[in-house]
This record gives structure tokens, C-alpha cells and sequence, in this order.
């Protein structure tokens, strides 16, 4: 299987409902490192598995719709927590639609998988993988 990953991050504000979050459950901010890795088992006739410039770019506009939001009041996360795993799923599968729609490139349709994972810290991260 041949991989390439695209990394970028995003700061968003968000709180959690639940006494397991402790002082998280109030107002917090936080700041993800993340890496997108797209999968397939064979490269395509140029030798590459995505067009890292489209990859970067659609990364970017994925976490562009989540960064420097307070996601407890985004439509799209209401009455969810907005873990670290949860958005990692949200952005996998933003990305999913995106080369579904052909913005990684006709090559990217060849694509078997999809791994995004949302560093919150040096010592702690969380990974969402799916299928396409």
C-alpha cells in the first residue's frame, strides 16, 4: 500500500458536556496539528498516489470551515461533543466528499483510504480511517 500524508492545522474554540471532561467542560481553545494520509495500493501512471499540491490545498479548505470557530455554535456539531476523535472523523470524511467530487484530480478517484490524524499535543493525538 503506498501512502502520502499533507499536514496543516486549525484552532478552534469548543466546550464539552459530561463530568469525564472535567474543567473542559467550560469554554477552551484548542490547536490541532493535522496530517491527511491518502492511501491506494498502486500508483497511477505518473507514479504518485494524489497530487500533493491538490491534497495540501483541499486540506486547507477543509480545516478553513472549522478554524477560528467557536464549533458550539456551528449547526453542524449541535448537541455533539466535539472530540478530538469526532473532528478527525469530520475531516476525513469532508475529505471523502472532496475527492468523490474530483477536487484531488481524476487520479485520486483510484483512492482506497483515507487517514486523518488531529495532534493536540506532542504526547497526545487521535487518527479516524475510512474507506472511499
Amino acid at each position: 500500500m503506498f501512502s502520502v500524508t499533507v499536514r496543516d492545522h486549525m484552532m478552534i474554540a469548543h466546550s464539552f458536556r459530561g463530568e469525564v471532561f472535567g474543567p473542559a467542560q467550560r469554554l477552551h481553545g484548542a490547536t490541532f496539528v493535522v496530517d491527511a494520509t491518502f492511501r491506494r495500493p498502486d500508483l497511477d501512471a505518473d507514479g504518485i498516489v494524489v497530487d500533493i499540491g491538490l491534497a495540501t490545498e483541499q486540506l486547507r479548505a477543509v480545516l478553513g470551515e472549522l478554524t477560528y470557530r467557536n464549533l458550539d455554535d456551528e449547526a453542524a456539531f449541535a448537541g455533539v461533543n466535539t472530540t478530538t476523535e469526532v473532528l478527525a472523523r469530520t475531516v476525513a470524511d469532508r475529505l471523502a466528499e472532496r475527492v468523490h467530487a474530483g477536487e484531488l484530480g481524476a487520479g485520486a478517484r483510484e483512492l482506497t483510504g483515507i487517514m486523518v490524524t488531529l495532534h493536540e499535543s506532542h504526547v497526545a493525538w487521535a487518527s479516524y480511517e475510512r474507506s472511499l
